[in-house]
């Protein structure tokens, strides 16, 4: 499964509503940190069908960010059923985030 980049217009439908796990991924493109997690979401999405995994650009959409509380990017929400399950703060492993589920 591809992933999702979320919008303050598409947020609702893409993670609230969705029937699937979402990783919900906050980061910038200058981030560092976030750069190395790209591709480690990249991988789970491509890997598992019961997941989906969604990113927020923090400096496109930052009332996201500041809705969820994010002071530290990348910045992880495991979002099930429209609620908060999970979070976790800075890069990890794919194995790391795969426990967060």
């Amino acid at each position: 499964m591809s992933i999702i980049h979320v919008t303050a217009e598409n947020f609702e439908e893409s993670v609230l509503k969705n029937e699937k796990t979402v990783i919900l991924d906050f980061y910038a493109d200058w981030c560092g940190p976030c750069r190395m997690l790209g591709p480690v979401l990249e991988k789970i999405a491509d890997e598992r069908d019961d997941v989906a995994v969604a990113k927020v650009n923090c400096d496109d959409v930052p009332s996201l960010a500041e809705a969820y509380g994010v002071t530290s990017i990348p910045a992880l929400f495991i979002i099930k059923n429209g609620e908060v399950a999970n979070q976790a703060v800075g890069f990890m492993p794919k194995e790391k985030v795969l426990a967060l589920l």
